[in-house]
């Protein structure tokens, strides 16, 4: 029996054609029976008819078609014209992937456990309010400090998490000044992020945010009934806390200094409208639609299995129809997630969301410095360990260096066997220049790195959302709208 060759030698793919141009790399995927999309390696994109896509592999398109310079402008075509092409192409891509070389950037402390809310969907191990031992030390906070800095990065965000992190705002107030003090050396970018439910927000706690110029982030669910259902406090007064103390910072701070986000219950499904209207009461510019992650409590308590991605594309695509209307109507408020994915898109540069990159985010791009002083490749990462499974820890600060911590099989095999550019599916989808890996989640779900793509939730929420960002930019009136997300 004789084996014939799958595919054509490279020469076939690399000759000039009948017309006198070349392929460049690039990938389509299909948005209709009628219509696919061409995606150059750095996200430049053109949507193509099935008979020009036929013609443009077969190498059919000529030069006096307009279609032939969009194609060459792309960098989806080369000819003896555009010596320079491959050049610009290789500048933008390095400027895509820039991100890689700069190293972790985002550096998430850790600073307590503690918490005063039993949120039903939260990620991690709350503890009581009152259990100090969850708290992390000055002797801890110091060695993640120093990590921080011998990370090569020209911007550094240093983002304070819990529990409930303002249970522990002396050490905050001791980490901020201690950065500040290294850097009148380093000369970085420094910035600071607290993310906090707002219970414990004071004016002492203000007045240090205004000093050092600290942004905050917070949670809203929605009008108060859902909010309080998803959120509850044994008072049951969070919505009430949470909205006086938006207001203060916005008082006291700028309106641009908080900011908010949502995390979609099955009881928030039905309810896009009001969730969107409740943020534009509270005079906030922007909200972040994201489903529950599959990590802690919303385990246990089954919160990540009450909707499939179906149910959630419907809130989302609702929601964001809604989010578009109130633009034109003179309100702006944006969607992140969305606006993520368009600047990958629409501009040369990458936005660095953990989420969507390549390699993988983890460790790369953001690291986790528990209260403990264990380091995790991600926050998702951190969440994983706290339900008993430690294969994404890198190590210890006050155990290891930096260079064994970043150099940790934990953090490499990960990024190596879930890259998305080799990775099964991934590597053929048309769709993956704006994607990305998430090994943590994969092996959250499905006990694997690389996942299944097929029943991957992540897989499925980001080409529908993808999909359904190409349909709205068809639509002049919307394209205005999203393209003012990413300026």
């Amino acid at each position: 029996m004789t084996l014939s060759n799958k595919f054509n030698t490279l020469d076939k793919y690399t000759e000039a054609t009948k017309t006198g141009y070349k392929l460049l790399p690039f990938k389509f995927h299909r948005l209709s029976k009628s219509e696919s999309i061409c995606v150059n390696l750095v996200g430049e994109h053109i949507i193509l008819n099935r008979q020009d896509l036929v013609r443009l592999v077969e190498g059919k398109i000529t030069p006096s078609e307009s279609i032939y310079n969009d194609l060459k402008s792309k960098h989806i075509i080369l000819d003896d014209d555009s010596k320079v092409a491959l050049e610009l192409l290789s500048l933008k891509y390095r400027t895509k992937k820039h991100r890689v070389s700069q190293f972790t950037a985002l550096h998430i402390f850790v600073v307590t456990l503690r918490c005063d809310y039993t949120c039903k969907y939260c990620q991690v191990s709350r503890q009581m309010e009152g259990a100090n031992k969850y708290d992390m030390s000055e002797k801890t906070a110091l060695e993640a400090l120093k990590l921080v800095f011998m990370s090569p990065s020209k911007s550094l965000k240093i983002e304070f998490q819990g529990g409930e992190p303002l249970l522990n705002f002396e050490l905050i107030k001791f980490i901020v000044e201690t950065a500040q003090a290294i850097n009148e050396n380093e000369k970085r970018d420094l910035q600071f992020v607290i993310t906090s439910n707002l219970t414990f927000l004071d004016n002492s706690v203000l007045s240090f945010c205004e000093k050092y110029d600290i942004y905050i982030s917070t949670s809203l669910d929605g009008p108060e009934e859902l909010h309080n259902k998803n959120r509850p406090r044994p008072k049951k007064d969070g919505y009430t806390k949470t909205i006086s103390s938006i207001k203060r910072i916005q008082e006291f701070l700028g309106p641009h200094k908080v900011s908010a986000l949502m995390t979609t219950t099955a009881d928030a499904l039905e309810k896009p409208i009001d969730i969107i209207d409740e943020y534009v009461q509270q005079n906030l510019h922007s909200i972040f639609l994201r489903p529950i992650s599959p990590y802690g409590f919303a385990i246990k308590t089954k919160q990540s299995e009450k909707y499939n991605i179906d149910h959630w594309m419907n809130f989302y695509k609702a929601g964001l129809k809604y989010i578009i209307e109130l633009n034109k109507a003179g309100y702006f408020l944006s969607e992140q997630y969305t606006a993520i994915i368009l600047k990958k898109m629409l501009t040369p540069s990458d936005p660095g969301y953990v989420d969507l990159q390549s390699p993988a985010g983890a460790g790369i791009s953001a690291v986790v410095y528990n209260y403990d002083g264990d380091v995790y490749a991600s926050d998702e990462a951190r969440m994983l360990k706290e339900m008993g499974d430690e294969k994404f820890k890198l190590g210890n600060v006050h155990k290891n260096s930096y260079e064994e911590l970043f150099s940790s099989d934990a953090l490499l095999d990960a990024l190596e066997e879930s890259l998305p550019e080799s990775a099964p599916m991934c590597s053929d989808c048309g769709l993956v220049t704006y994607c990305g890996a998430d090994p943590v989640y994969h092996y959250a779900t499905q006990g694997d790195v690389v996942g299944k793509k097929p029943i991957s939730f992540f897989c499925k929420k980001n080409m529908s959302i993808i999909e359904h960002i190409f349909s709205l930019l068809n639509n002049e009136s919307d394209r205005e709208i999203l393209e003012s997300w990413v300026q």
